[in-house]
């Protein structure tokens, strides 16, 4: 409880971990709010139901708020959004610029009333640089992050889970800079990475397991792992590197 796990990719997609988390916390009874502005509700819903959960059945009991961020984005520029009375739409800043919106969207959403019993608040974000695309400003969306965790981990006691993008020859230097300061920020890193020797149908990549011990204790150094990975149908097979299947 009270983490801020970065989920951060480079030369590959590192999507299939949001689609682990999202379906371990559903299975392990927490509330949900799911920002996601990559893909839309059928997408994840048909991935959930290949991990054995259903969105569908969490959205209905009120387990999963789900922000379909592209549907939206669409119905707001249009004008074809129905707010509701003293609600602003969650994704107003693509006409002011300001994230406080979206920010109590995920408050609102998450804050215990009379009768839950969930077993602890979740913020999933997939991904925080499709905000840079939309016209939010890095200060802005570092600002969003923050009350983020003030709300959700300490007052809470729940997590947050947010993927970016990342890219070493980059010149969109307002996504890395908002990269590396999430990464001064967070509890645990799972960076997945492309394969520097190109593509291989065994080994679809590498993840690096970063635990901010440093962030705990002062003088302490993290604890970094590397594993190689191959994405399955309906899981994920990790080893060491250079110790795949096919190699041995």
């Amino acid at each position: 409880q009270g983490r801020f796990t970065l989920l951060r990719d480079t030369r590959t997609d590192g999507s299939f971990l949001v689609h682990h988390f999202l379906s371990f916390y559903l299975r392990a009874g927490c509330k949900v709010c799911f920002v996601a502005l990559l893909q839309s509700f059928s997408h994840y819903n048909i991935v959930a139901q290949k991990l054995g959960v259903s969105l569908t059945a969490a959205k209905e009991r009120g387990q999963l708020v789900f922000l379909e961020g592209l549907k939206s984005c669409l119905e707001l520029v249009f004008g074809e959004e129905e707010e509701q009375p003293g609600q602003p739409s969650p994704l107003q800043f693509l006409c002011t610029c300001d994230l406080r919106a979206l920010f109590d969207f995920v408050r609102v959403s998450l804050t215990p009333t009379d009768g839950d019993s969930w077993k602890g608040p979740v913020l999933l974000v997939d991904d925080l640089s499709v905000l840079l695309s939309l016209g939010a400003t890095p200060v802005a969306v570092l600002d969003f992050i923050h009350y983020c965790r003030v709300s959700v981990c300490s007052q809470l006691k729940g997590n947050v889970v947010v993927l970016v993008h990342s890219h070493e020859d980059s010149e969109d230097e307002e996504n890395e800079l908002v990269v590396t300061s999430l990464c001064h920020h967070s509890d645990l890193i799972l960076w997945a990475e492309g394969l520097a020797t190109g593509f291989c149908k065994d080994v679809h990549g590498q993840i690096r397991i970063i635990k901010r011990l440093s962030l705990q204790q002062a003088g302490e150094q993290d604890l970094i792992q590397i594993y190689q990975y191959k994405i399955q149908d309906r899981n994920i097979t990790f080893f060491a590197r250079g110790l795949s299947a096919a190699v041995l």
